[in-house]
C-alpha cells in the first residue's frame, strides 16, 4: 500500500522590502528638558551620545497606535491592501500587556484579519529578526506578503534620574511591506544571542516585584559593558553580513545601524572602513533610541532626506538587550 504524500507549498526565489511607514511621538524633548533630574547638561549629553532631542508619545497614545500609522503608510507606499498580508509581525517591548500581542491588535486595524501575527521580543534587533522571518515566510510559501513593524513607547519605562538608558529614549514605530520579487532584495540574515550577559540592559525590577510593593519597572543598562559589546563584537557581526551578502563595504548606498548612541555608530564606521560614498544614518540625533524600531525609522528618515539611495544596498544591524543582535543587506525600497 502507497504511503499517501504531502503537497508543499513554494513561494518566491527571492524578497525585498516594498514600502516603509513610520511614525514618531508628537511631544519634542530637549536635552534641557531632562538634564535636571540627572544632574547633567545639554553639552554633556550630546558628547556622549550625540542625541539633540527625543521624540515622545503623550498619554494616551500607545506603541500600537504609533504601529498602526506606520503601517498604514508602509501599505500605501508598497501598493497593498491589508487583506493581502499573509502574516503580521511586530517587534516589541513596550506592549501595554504581556498578552495579547500588539500584533494581533495590528493586524484588525489595518484590515489583515484573519492573517497569523504575533509579537517578536527581540529589543533593539527586532526588525532585523523580523526581516529574516519575514523572507523566510515568503520563500517558503507561507506567505506572499509581510508586514514587519517595530514599536515602541519606551518613555513609560524611563526613569527620569536614570543615568545609564532613560535620557536616550524616544517613542516611534516603523513598518516595512516585504513581498515577493525577481531578484535577492534581502540577503541571508546573521544573528545570534548572548545570554551570559543577560543583565547587561533590562529592567531594574520584575513585574513580581512590582506586585510585591516595588516601585515600577524601568529600564537600565552596563553602559560600558553594551558599548564594548556593541563596538568590538558587532562590528563583527557586521562584517559577517557583509560577506553573507558577497559583498564589499564600497558596494553599500548606505549603513544603518540600531540608533543607540552616536558614538556607537562612529566607532561601527571606523571598524567596517566605510568609504564616504556610504551615507550613514544618524536619526538617533533628533529622535533618540527607539529600540525595534530605531532601524526602519532611519531607514524612512534616510530616504526622505537622499531619495537618491533607492534602489541601492543597505547594510542594517540591530543589537541590545538579551543581549541579541541581526544583520542583514537589504535592498532599499
Amino acid at each position: 500500500m502507497n504511503k499517501p504524500t504531502l503537497t508543499q507549498a513554494y513561494g518566491s526565489e527571492f524578497t525585498r522590502i516594498l514600502g516603509l511607514g513610520a511614525a514618531r511621538g508628537e511631544l519634542v524633548v530637549s536635552n534641557d528638558d531632562i538634564a535636571g533630574p540627572i544632574d547633567s547638561s545639554d553639552e554633556w549629553i550630546q558628547q556622549r551620545t550625540g542625541v539633540i532631542e527625543r521624540r515622545r508619545a503623550p498619554k494616551g497614545v500607545d506603541a500600537v497606535d504609533l504601529a498602526e500609522s506606520a503601517a498604514n503608510e508602509a501599505l500605501k507606499a508598497a501598493g497593498i491592501r491589508g487583506d493581502q498580508l499573509g502574516a503580521v509581525l511586530v517587534s516589541t517591548i513596550s506592549n501595554v500587556a504581556v498578552t495579547p500581542s500588539m500584533a494581533a491588535q495590528l493586524a484588525d486595524r489595518i484590515g489583515a484579519t484573519p492573517a497569523p501575527a504575533y509579537d517578536i521580543s527581540a529589543a533593539c534587533a527586532g526588525y532585523t529578526y523580523g526581516i529574516a522571518q519575514a523572507d523566510a515566510l515568503i520563500r517558503s510559501g507561507a506567505a506572499e506578503y509581510v508586514l514587519v513593524v517595530g514599536a515602541e513607547k519606551l518613555s513609560q519605562y524611563a526613569k527620569p534620574t536614570d543615568r545609564t538608558i532613560s535620557f536616550l529614549l524616544g517613542d516611534g514605530a516603523g513598518a516595512a511591506v516585504v513581498g515577493p520579487s525577481d531578484f535577492p532584495g534581502i540577503s541571508a540574515t546573521v544573528w545570534g544571542s548572548d545570554g551570559s550577559k543577560w543583565d547587561a540592559v533590562g529592567m531594574d525590577a520584575t513585574f513580581e516585584q512590582y506586585r510585591d510593593g516595588a516601585e515600577w519597572p524601568m529600564l537600565r543598562q552596563e553602559g560600558q559593558t553594551v558599548f564594548r559589546w556593541a563596538v568590538w563584537d558587532m562590528a563583527k557581526v557586521a562584517k559577517q553580513a557583509l560577506e553573507a551578502a558577497g559583498i564589499e563595504a564600497k558596494d553599500l548606498a548606505a549603513f544603518i545601524p540600531h540608533q543607540a548612541n552616536m558614538r556607537i555608530i562612529d566607532e561601527f564606521a571606523k571598524q567596517l572602513k566605510l568609504p564616504e560614498s556610504v551615507v550613514i544614518a544618524r536619526d538617533i540625533a533628533h529622535t533618540g533610541n527607539t529600540s525595534a524600531a530605531s532601524i526602519p525609522l532611519a531607514t524612512h528618515a534616510l530616504l526622505a532626506e537622499h531619495p537618491e539611495l533607492s534602489g541601492g544596498l543597505a547594510l542594517q544591524i540591530g543589537f541590545g538587550a538579551g543581549l541579541v543582535y541581526g544583520a542583514q543587506v537589504v535592498v532599499l525600497p
